[in-house]
């Protein structure tokens, strides 16, 4: 068997419970005949497409990531904000796109998570930090990019669509 039949097929899987573009995400994959998997610990309405799958995973701390992480490789493009998550996915291979459009790799995850975790003990210690601005048009613009890049580098690079 050579390596381009050993390649699973391209999946888009979105860290769903807060993600402001998953309308934007379905478009994409419309476009480029992609299966997606809409991964929540509620029910979260989806469209009525086959290659939209809806994942409802138990109420829990890290459980709709863990199921997304386990299920992350090269070939799977994950859609989150969440930095440990875009860790340990960005670490077994996939490709991870922030909501604003911003890819996580290998070179920017380092001072992803310093920065997660310095807020986080800053909360932690009492600290009043501001969430983050208003989601923007240019935001979901450069998602719409950087998620159709994405998956034309992963078709040329061999993956199948299916």
């Amino acid at each position: 068997m050579n390596e381009a039949n050993e390649k699973g097929p391209i999946l888009i899987m979105i860290d769903a419970d807060a993600c402001p573009v998953k309308n934007e995400a379905y478009k994409v994959a419309e476009r480029h005949d992609v299966k997606t998997f809409v991964v929540a610990n509620s029910w979260i309405n989806t469209p009525r497409d086959p290659m939209i799958e809806r994942v409802v995973v138990p109420a829990g701390p890290d459980v709709a990531d863990d199921w997304i992480a386990e299920r992350a490789r090269p070939g799977v493009v994950v859609v989150t904000a969440d930095v440990p998550l875009a860790a340990r996915c960005q670490k077994a291979g996939a490709h991870v796109i922030a909501p604003s459009g911003r890819a996580f790799t290998e070179q920017s995850m380092g001072m992803a998570l310093a920065v997660r975790n310095l807020m986080d003990d800053l909360r932690s210690q009492g600290e009043t930090t501001r969430g983050p601005p208003p989601f923007s048009p240019k935001q979901r613009s450069e998602f719409l990019s950087a998620l159709d890049l994405a998956l034309v580098r992963l078709v040329r690079a061999g993956f199948p669509k299916r």
